[in-house]
């Protein structure tokens, strides 16, 4: 369990937090720590859905197994699945170029263009080859990277908290109500990477106790300590000065805490962070293109699985990953990033409002949860469209890209779509089959049995509730 909380929480407290501070105070002013509140709550929404979803259907795929289990194989959740993958390349190559802008601070200003890319690059390989050695030696470097991480923040909030001003906190001080609930929904980005838990659900010990308990730790840990560094920050230096300085808001905080050190003290927490964020990306997205693969939405190529570890897709993501760090303006599509992750997540809220019997969810909560992602999806994009309307465009055609390569794959591609996790039943409230009390299996084209026989239309056309990823046909 402490493997899949240290990959939820190095995935949430990632390049996020060290790059949308600044951005955040600009939008919501001393009103911050609420604007990352409201985020939160959509945030514990959303990971209340992840929980029930994986503990029911237990998949390395992850969020690509729970649309398919609510959606089935169709165009909706190949264009979601695709989107998903874009996503975690655009987070990854965000990550990889900040790793690369900060660690190139060290070096002399005619060095730093050449080692920004090289740092860039590197960090993606490294961490490529870590994960290809395999998931224990992901959660056990995510964990040294994660305590390192953490505990530089705490110290942070240490010596912060001795030298607070309150009334930079004060509600005279916040922005108006729709900035600061537009603030919350644009650093919603800072939130994720709790979902690549799911990924992790097959090599968790006891799953149906500790899957929830991992995401209640991770999601809970993180809101209080992007309130606290709020607070903190706001406290320590004026508004105006945080947002002057809002690419390295934290690091500027903390130099007038410890002095110089401190500003080198954050920046290597920033280095750590980014790179513990692709850590446990790579790790996720490794296993999202080998499901959408397998499940005939991708080339059969990358469901192929070396020394038994799905190595084709993670290559593919890696490269894609430094083509784009190295060569686009990744500034231009954070906030298309973001806004592709809230409308994943939406999705994944309305499977468990659909599958809600199967994960034994209250339905209100990812009702709820269904909801409060697209009120931030419009606002994210109300206020991105004053700012930038290049980057609605951006957001448009990532979407319209997803599902083009989902219609043209299925209609050339000719490979047959199946459900990744077998849907099971048991006969025994069959009426019409010879064979009492086995176990039949949906492939995808229809309901067999270890005996080769298969179900009527009429039988497999009807409803099937499940239990414990076990499904029974039923009158």
């Amino acid at each position: 369990m402490l493997s899949a909380v240290s990959i939820g929480i190095g995935g949430m407290v990632g390049g996020g937090i060290f790059a949308v501070l600044g951005l955040a105070v600009q939008l919501a002013a001393g009103g911050t720590y609420i604007a990352f509140a409201i985020a939160g709550f959509i945030a514990v929404l959303t990971s209340y859905s992840y929980a029930r979803l994986t503990s029911a259907f237990p998949s390395q795929g992850g969020t690509v197994e729970f649309l398919n289990q609510a959606f089935g194989t169709g165009i909706l959740t190949g264009g979601l699945n695709i989107l998903l993958w874009f996503n975690y390349v655009i987070m990854l190559s965000l990550y990889a170029y900040a790793f690369g802008s900060y660690g190139s601070t060290y070096f002399s200003v005619d060095l730093q263009p050449l080692m920004k890319h090289l740092l860039t690059s590197a960090v993606i390989i490294v961490f490529t080859g870590l994960n290809i050695s395999g998931s224990r030696a992901v959660g056990e470097a995510e964990e040294w990277i994660v305590g390192v991480k953490v505990g530089i923040l705490l110290l942070f909030l240490i010596f912060g908290f001795g030298r607070l001003d309150l009334a930079n906190l004060k509600p005279a001080t916040w922005a108006p109500a729709f900035q600061l609930i537009t603030g919350g929904m644009i650093i919603f980005v800072a939130y994720e990477g709790f979902e690549l838990i799911a990924n992790t659900a097959s090599d968790i010990k006891n799953p149906e106790r500790n899957i929830p308990r991992s995401y209640a730790i991770a999601v809970g840990f993180v809101i209080l300590l992007y309130i606290l560094i709020a607070v903190v920050a706001l406290g320590v230096l004026p508004i105006p000065k945080i947002v002057e300085a809002k690419d390295y808001a934290l690091a500027a905080v903390a130099e007038p805490l410890l002095g110089s050190l401190g500003f080198t003290i954050i920046t290597v927490a920033a280095l750590m962070s980014t790179a513990s964020a692709i850590n446990a990306t790579l790790y996720g997205a490794s296993r999202v293109s080998y499901i959408i693969a397998k499940d005939g939405e991708l080339p059969a190529s990358l469901e192929r699985k070396i020394w038994n570890k799905p190595v084709e897709g993670l290559l593919i993501t890696a490269g894609v990953t430094l083509a784009v760090a190295n060569l686009f303006d990744l500034s231009s599509i954070a906030t298309t990033g973001s806004a592709g992750f809230i409308i994943v997540f939406a999705a994944v809220n309305a499977a468990n409002f659909r599958l809600f019997r199967q994960t034994r969810s209250r339905r209100w909560l990812p009702l709820l949860g269904t909801a409060a992602c697209f009120a931030a999806l419009v606002m994210l994009i109300a206020q991105t469209a004053m700012e930038n309307p290049w980057k609605v465009a951006i957001l448009a055609a990532i979407l319209l890209m997803s599902f083009l390569i989902e219609i043209a794959y299925r209609r050339f591609s000719g490979r047959i779509l199946k459900q990744v996790f077998p849907l099971e039943i048991r006969d025994s409230h069959l009426s019409n089959t010879d064979v009492p009390n086995v176990v039949w299996v949906n492939d995808g084209s229809g309901w067999f049995n270890d005996g080769g026989q298969s179900l009527s239309a009429s039988d497999s056309a009807r409803e099937c509730r499940s239990d414990n990823n076990r499904c029974s046909l039923w009158r």
